[in-house]
């Protein structure tokens, strides 16, 4: 066991301990810790990508499983098939984020990855609706690693690059948000938009939606590896006793300057006394706030591609899939830019909340002009569904990044990884009506082109609008509080 006597406190380093390995290699290291900060962004990317890869070609998937007994009944049956990653994922998050403070963020990260490698790749040799629905299902229970990514983010670096640290969370999940959609619209159905390449006898003519979902899997294969060098956050050594120990160093240094017995009084509180998360109402808040901004999320993603690729007689573009991957890949590079180069500044002079609120504000109107850009067409129609897809995606990767650095900041990292938890949970519950409601909503919104008020997808994206808005409500006191209140 090695000390480090600067300052009142001894702080004592366990040799064998990763978490206090950690904390030397912060104190001893001032710059920015690119290589941790790689092994975050792969495996957030990785832990993204399968997310929303299967909206792009989830219309057509269910089209040719011949469940939907109408055109119009089609995104009814896609919004069952993408919320059952998200039932899945609010199942287990808390119960992974339990053991992820238990037994390390590593263990976890391992396998949420190996779920992606497996469960994915059989998602696309769905042979059935209810295969489908299934290996989604069992995808989202094992993928749930998103909160304890978040959580070794932002203890793998010092409290300075924190919200770099998160931000590059947000934006390699907000990439692959889109990338993976972007994914699924290249490579779905590649015998028929590649046939000198691919034959309709090979495997991916059989099955058409098992490219992009083997693709993903590669990829995660190569992640998998990558955590072999990941290093652990956890202290694996007796806390408690550590912090007794601790605070009879702290009696010995301050003994000749007084007011012991409130040194003493103060450590045993610190030490003892561990929080309820569900009274922490700054964290409780901060996770409500999320999840009514995730829920408008990912009915975005869905009703996006949905609409896109939709005909132009029901209000849509008319978009082949891979129209719409040329679309969110483009989108994706903006928010790349804007994230690593622009947010960590803005959030040093603004503020995580301000930020939140900011982005909030701005989507609601660029979200009002979408079912004005189906009028357009030709280049025009390109340029002004690029432009909108680049600057709501980035609203709303900023929005969520704020989200996450007022979450950590209310916890401990004693509970970070049971808090990411219990926000991953919530989020996922919401999210699980997200595709679902969406889809129906696109579903109901399409039997109403000439109604008289909001006809057509208007109506979408004013349900999805009034979502934004009360999100943006509940940023303010006094629902929302900030943590060190």
């Amino acid at each position: 066991m090695a000390e480090n006597t600067s300052g009142l406190l001894k702080k004592k380093f366990y040799e064998n301990c990763p978490g206090c390995k950690m904390d030397r290699l912060k104190e001893e290291q001032s710059g920015v810790p690119y290589k941790n900060l790689s092994y975050i962004w792969l495996v957030s990317l990785c832990t993204a990508l399968p997310i929303s890869s299967l909206f792009p070609f989830v219309y057509f998937m269910i089209r040719d499983f011949h469940i939907a007994k109408s055109e119009e009944d089609i995104g009814y049956y896609a919004g069952f098939v993408g919320s059952s990653f998200m039932v899945g994922r609010a199942l287990t998050s808390f119960l992974w984020g339990v053991v992820a403070d238990r037994y390390g963020r590593k263990p976890v990260i391992f396998i949420g990855t190996l779920s992606v490698v497996v469960l994915n790749a059989l998602f696309g040799l769905s042979t059935s609706f209810w295969m489908a629905l299934s290996m989604r299902f069992l995808l989202g229970c094992f993928n749930s690693l998103l909160g304890t990514i978040r959580a070794y983010a932002s203890e793998v670096c010092r409290e300075e690059y924190q919200a770099l640290a998160l931000s590059i969370v947000s934006t390699s999940r907000g990439i692959g948000l889109i990338i993976g959609p972007a994914i699924g619209g290249f490579f779905a159905q590649p015998a028929e938009r590649y046939p000198t390449v691919i034959s309709e006898s090979s495997v991916f003519g059989r099955f058409p939606y098992f490219l992009p979902c083997l693709i993903i899997s590669i990829y995660a294969v190569g992640v998998l590896i990558a955590c072999w060098w990941l290093p652990e956050t956890m202290h694996k050594h007796d806390i408690k006793l550590d912090d007794r120990h601790d605070a009879c160093d702290t009696l010995e240094a301050s003994s000749n300057a007084g007011g012991t017995e409130d040194v003493v009084e103060a450590e045993e509180r610190k030490t003892y006394r561990k929080p309820n998360l569900l009274k922490n109402w700054a964290l409780m808040s901060t996770i409500i706030v999320y999840c009514v901004f995730s829920l408008q999320e990912i009915a975005y993603s869905e009703i996006f591609s949905l609409w896109a690729v939709s005909d132009k007689r029901h209000g849509g573009l008319s978009f082949s899939s891979q129209d719409v991957g040329e679309v969110l890949s483009i989108s994706g590079f903006g928010l790349l830019l804007f994230q690593l180069l622009v947010y960590p500044p803005i959030e040093k002079i603004l503020g995580p909340l301000k930020i939140t609120r900011l982005s909030a504000a701005i989507s609601i109107p660029l979200l009002s002009i979408y079912p004005y850009i189906a009028m357009l067409s030709g280049i025009t129609l390109h340029l002004v569904l690029n432009c909108a897809s680049i600057l709501r995606n980035t609203l709303s990767v900023s929005l969520v990044t704020g989200l996450f650095i007022l979450q950590n900041n209310a916890v401990p990292q004693s509970q970070r990884g049971a808090a990411n938890g219990i926000s991953m949970t919530a989020m996922s519950l919401f999210k699980a009506f997200g595709p679902a409601g969406g889809g129906a909503l696109f579903s109901w919104a399409q039997k109403r082109q000439v109604a008289a008020f909001l006809p057509g997808d208007q109506m979408v994206f004013f349900v999805l609008n009034l979502i934004q808005f009360l999100g943006l409500l509940l940023t303010f006191k006094p629902f929302l509080a900030q943590p060190h209140e």
